[in-house]
């Protein structure tokens, strides 16, 4: 079988193609965002604007990942991922801004927006992971996903290497951060060729179903009883320790230890 008999068998609006498309907005999006601070304050010699930055992002994300799934239901997928994927850009761009200025106010405010983009953007990738594939292909599904994903901190990290591999400089150059903003912009492009959940059919001929709701008022009621599901409850010092070590690996840790080109 050829490459573009290959092609033509993918069907645009089957569950793989979406986790696919998902999975490249993350490649592009929070991948980038991955491989810009896993050089330790946003490839920055001093780490105090980007530590900042970061408390900002994650004091929204904390809001807005709880609240992200509402926003998801009342406004759908596609303009949610497509608008999130912007404050990745609006983050990574506002670097150039701080090596121009040495003002940080603007990356700590992008950091503020870029939590709550982060946070919709992940509860509407989990919509999609969690109801499109069947329950016996999840597995796999939540694979593919994480494997492209991946993938984009990893690409993410060759082009600060690639541009200032002959560079003594222990920041980035504009140029780096014009390369992380173009690759964003082009992720938070890609969400609007997302298929609207109505229109996504499995392999089995069967409809993904959604539940809408599209009052506001029974949406925060929805979020409140999460709270008082013992699994939900059970699922946070997972969620906790998940996240916890990128504080310290980041920037102590990688800033401390290596330069721009390791």
């Amino acid at each position: 079988m050829g490459v573009f008999d290959i092609f033509k068998r993918v069907r645009y609006y089957s569950p793989m193609t979406q986790v696919v498309l998902v999975g490249l907005v993350c490649f592009l999006c929070p991948g980038m965002y991955n491989a810009l601070n896993g050089m330790g304050g946003g490839g920055q010699v001093d780490r105090t604007t980007g530590n900042n930055a970061n408390t900002a992002l994650y004091s929204t994300f904390i809001v807005f990942g709880i609240a992200g799934g509402s926003i998801v239901n009342l406004c759908g997928v596609r303009w949610t991922i497509a608008i999130s994927g912007l404050t990745y850009a609006l983050y990574s761009g506002s670097y150039i801004y701080l090596n121009h200025t040495g003002s940080g106010s603007f990356t700590i405010a992008a950091g503020a927006l870029l939590g709550i983009g982060a946070g919709i953007m992940w509860a509407a990738q989990g919509m999609i992971m969690v109801s499109y594939p069947r329950e016996e292909e999840k597995g796999r599904y939540i694979a593919v996903f994480w494997i492209i994903f991946n993938l984009g901190g990893m690409l993410g990290g060759v082009l600060p290497f690639a541009i200032n591999f002959h560079s003594d400089s222990n920041s980035l150059s504009d140029g780096v951060y014009i390369a992380f903003v173009i690759l964003e912009c082009l992720g938070a492009a890609l969400g609007l060729a997302l298929a609207p959940p109505s229109k996504v059919v499995r392999d089995d001929g069967t409809s993904v179903v959604m539940v809408k709701y599209t009052n506001a008022a029974k949406e925060a009621v929805e979020i409140v009883k999460l709270f008082l599901n013992p699994t939900m409850l059970a699922l946070l010092p997972m969620c906790f320790t998940s996240n916890f070590f990128y504080s310290y690996q980041f920037g102590p840790v990688n800033a401390s230890i290596f330069n721009i080109r390791t």
